[in-house]
């Protein structure tokens, strides 16, 4: 600790970290050469191919790498941070209009053969802004004005992104949760988070009916969980959740045709019950300065509004071909042959693998092409035809052993501005791997994201290796010094 010499650079990288990325290029590398080898057969290094390419864009990143770990200061990341937003989100802005449409997205910049998308880019600015805001000295993420500060700078770029109907890309801005949620942010509005997700599929593929008595059940759940005792209005809660969920039932029995109970609704009474529980809510939160009981209020009226707004959503504010992928993926349609081609090809790829693999360029899925996007957002299932499930378990332990690195080295940082950084960078990662293997094996819709470090092009290689060098050079700096 008290040696201020630098200690080389043998000892001051994490070479575990670089070699790991190494080990997942070269594993995409390949991958990419067998997804395009039956349809485009030449050798791996012919650059009028994607494989060829790829390496050309391998070689391109890795000199990034070095200029960023020898070149750059890793001070000026930080002083740097919000001008570099700032472009980025007018680049963000601009595609927009002067972009093609890609499949009913504007998020490309063309230069001759050279293509860039800024919303790569964007998740490597937005880190740094989000990573020298919360490490300020005076930050407090549990205050108002703070929170939403970090929210503004999260959220305008998600926004754009979406603007340029880049699903994908602005979903993986939900990860910057777990940053918040690592610099003291409430774990509470992460599962809240996972409750309204829950409530829009359950109303979609159940019933409206169905998702305000599992609104209901997690409220007194919660209130359970903030009082920290079972009294008589948790029996009372439970009884009456009990009822409500028998009454469709008893209505069915007992009601006649012409009689009184006909008229009646079994969800006017919930959202009776609903709107009851609010009110105790409120009246028992201010009476007793129990802060949670307000919350959980608010929630109830929150989650009410979400269950009653969800058609509307999904059939005016959801595109048409984000419609047809999620009631695809929800079961509430089947498309074989349209929206859920890929997925049903990719899960035949992979499924056909089976423990060991077909073995290298063996693959049958894959030489015949069944596999749209292959190369590029569907490279996983690749790896499982050829590679089976020890390949896809290796790709994913690298992944894991990534992250898991990068979480370490964060802890270990001295500097905020470096732990949060690495927090980001992690998080990323693992919302591209979560999205892309879930999309591929049909957990997920399909909404176009890349697996990191493993999917052709060149934009998503360049925006993963400069995100993850800036985090090894702002942990060598620290690491030179002690």
């Amino acid at each position: 600790m008290g040696n201020f010499s630098d200690r080389g650079v043998k000892r001051s990288i994490d070479w575990k970290l670089v070699i790991t990325y190494l080990l997942l290029i070269i594993i995409g590398w390949i991958n990419i050469y067998a997804s395009i080898h039956s349809s485009e057969p030449s050798s791996i290094f012919d650059f009028s191919v994607r494989s060829g390419k790829q390496f050309v864009w391998i070689l391109t990143a890795l000199g990034l790498a070095l200029v960023i770990l020898f070149a750059v200061n890793p001070g000026f990341w930080r002083s740097a941070a919000l001008p570099m937003y700032l472009f980025v989100l007018i680049l963000l802005v601009v595609v927009i209009f002067v972009s093609k449409d890609v499949k009913g997205s504007h998020s490309w910049f063309e230069f001759g053969p050279v293509k860039f998308q800024p919303a790569e880019i964007s998740k490597i600015t937005t880190s740094l802004l989000l990573a020298a805001l919360l490490s300020q000295t005076n930050f407090k993420i549990t205050r108002l004005k703070d929170f939403l500060m970090a929210a503004i700078v999260i959220g305008i770029p998600m926004l754009v992104i979406l603007a340029e109907s880049e699903t994908g890309s602005a979903l993986v801005y939900a990860g910057f949760l777990f940053v918040m949620y690592r610099e003291g942010f409430s774990g509470w509005w992460i599962f809240s988070i996972i409750i309204a997700i829950l409530l829009f599929i359950l109303t979609l593929t159940v019933s409206p009916y169905v998702s305000a008595l599992v609104l209901l059940g997690v409220i007194a759940v919660t209130g359970l969980v903030g009082s920290g005792q079972i009294d008589y209005r948790f029996w009372i809660n439970l009884s009456i959740l009990t009822l409500l969920c028998l009454a469709p039932w008893l209505f069915g029995k007992l009601a006649t045709p012409e009689g009184f109970l006909s008229r009646i609704k079994p969800m006017y009474i919930l959202l009776g019950v609903s709107l009851i529980a609010v009110i105790s809510l409120i009246i028992k939160g201010y009476k007793d300065r129990r802060k949670h009981l307000s919350i959980a209020a608010l929630g109830l009226l929150a989650g009410i509004a979400l269950i009653f707004s969800t058609e509307f959503i999904f059939n005016n504010i959801l595109q048409d071909h984000q419609r047809k992928r999620i009631e695809v993926l929800l079961g509430m349609k089947e498309d074989p042959s349209g929206v859920g081609y890929n997925v049903a090809q990719s899960m035949i790829a992979i499924g056909s693998g089976g423990f060991k693999g077909k073995g290298f360029l063996n693959g049958t899925q894959t030489t015949f092409g069944f596999v749209p996007e292959q190369s590029t957002d569907f490279i996983f299932c690749t790896v499982g035809e050829e590679w089976g499930f020890l390949g896809c378990l290796v790709v994913i332990l690298l992944y894991v052993f990534m992250i898991w690195r990068i979480i370490i080295d964060a802890e270990k940082s001295r500097e905020a501005f470096t732990r949060i950084y690495g927090y980001c960078v992690a998080s990323c990662i693992f919302m591209h791997l979560f999205i892309n293997i879930g999309m591929t094996i049909g957990l997920m819709p399909v909404i176009g994201i890349p697996l990191p470090l493993l999917s052709y092009g060149g934009s998503s290689l360049w925006a993963f290796t400069i995100l993850i060098f800036i985090f090894i050079a702002l942990y060598r700096q620290e690491k030179k010094y002690y």
